[in-house]
């Protein structure tokens, strides 16, 4: 791992859709153990660590640092890995990375949620002293409330206990620094992604009244509070953060399905989802995300276009059974028999007269019964 890049740990398939999660002050990208391989299975999960913490490098950051500052690190990294746009859900620190992101670099964020996190916090002077302190008398300290200041009585992980004590007081420090300067209440407005933000019911940090402000203040944004988790909620309520995640990440499956049924007509989507088991439950939803909740909804192609290339794709491969269902579709999309017949004629230059001849007969039924 070069030193003038994040560390990070990355699960899921690479074609996937690209989540990065970002981790609290104190912590590693341990913070989403129990979370990041179940989002995994739908996303291409990048998770990293913040400098002088897990394996980054201090020195990516020093006195005076900026939430910028860590965003164009992580911009740093996304890029690095070829990832143009992604979702984004950050804790605390990690928060506010990704609310400096959703307003100064839009166009990278598909979707934002912003977890046990704030628009400020409480104010420069606490953290101005917590930097000094560490500054002159290192980390040590921090270990002993970091129970208190993280969790509820009772609970604790301590892996991320160790990675409090781990960190490079000046990295931390200089994250102290950031968290000083950190304030975007006035800006809040000028969100545009989809986000969801979390609270920890029982979080002294950050309360429930800063992620309220936050939700406020960001149309259509959703909130979700949990009772019995504090500060790192990740970590002590994974369930309940898994399911709001879900949800929130689900909604390239939620367009997905609108056009679906608007290309296909609910007739056939209906029957679709009735004959939906377990066994196929996500291959179901593998097609609603990426067939038509990323390729259908891109807007280079039309969708009478989109219709041309699949009638010649199924014909090339002989899918006469999906071709029918097509040529409805190329008629609800707008071409006329007239147009699908061309598109069959063509295909018999480049696919083969017999499968030419199969579709011409498949086409001509389907039109037949749709009284054309």
């Amino acid at each position: 791992m070069t030193e003038k890049l994040l560390n990070f740990r990355a699960e899921g398939a690479d074609s996937a859709p690209p989540l990065l999660l970002g981790p609290s002050l104190g912590t590693s990208y341990a913070l989403w153990d129990k979370v990041a391989p179940e989002l995994s299975v739908t996303h291409r999960v990048i998770r990293w660590d913040l400098p002088g913490h897990g394996g980054s490098a201090p020195g990516l950051i020093g006195p005076g640092a900026t939430v910028g500052d860590l965003a164009d690190l992580v911009l740093a990294l996304a890029d690095s890995l070829g990832i143009e746009q992604f979702a984004y859900a950050g804790v605390s620190l990690g928060g506010a990375v990704g609310l400096h992101l959703a307003v100064h670099h839009p166009e990278r964020i598909a979707s934002l949620a912003v977890i046990c996190s704030s628009a400020h916090f409480n104010g420069a002077k606490p953290w101005e002293e917590r930097a000094a302190r560490v500054r002159s008398e290192g980390v040590g300290w921090l270990v002993e409330s970091a129970d208190s200041r993280w969790f509820t009585p009772g609970f604790t992980v301590p892996e991320l206990v160790a990675d409090q004590g781990a960190a490079d007081p000046a990295a931390y420090a200089a994250c102290c620094d950031a968290l000083a300067a950190f304030d975007l209440r006035g800006r809040l407005s000028e969100i545009g992604a989809r986000t969801l933000v979390i609270a920890g019911r029982e979080d002294p940090a950050t309360p429930p009244a800063h992620l309220r402000e936050i939700a406020d203040a960001v149309a259509g944004s959703a909130l979700a509070e949990i009772p019995g988790a504090s500060h790192l909620a990740p970590a002590q309520c994974p369930e309940a953060v898994l399911t709001a995640l879900r949800a929130h990440l689900d909604g390239g499956a939620k367009r997905g399905m609108a056009v679906r049924r608007e290309v296909l007509g609910d007739t056939h989507v209906d029957r679709a989802q009735a004959r939906q088991t377990p066994f196929t439950a996500r291959f179901q939803g593998f097609i609603s995300r990426y067939a038509w909740g990323e390729v259908w909804t891109d807007p280079t192609l039309s969708r009478r276009e989109r219709s041309m290339i699949t009638l010649t794709a199924l014909i090339a491969h002989g899918h006469y059974d999906e071709l029918a269902m097509h040529v409805r579709a190329a008629r609800r999309n707008g071409l006329t028999p007239e147009e699908i017949g061309a598109v069959l004629l063509q295909s018999a230059v480049y696919c083969g007269v017999p499968a030419a001849n199969s579709a011409f007969a498949v086409a001509q039924r389907v039109l037949a019964e749709e009284g054309d």
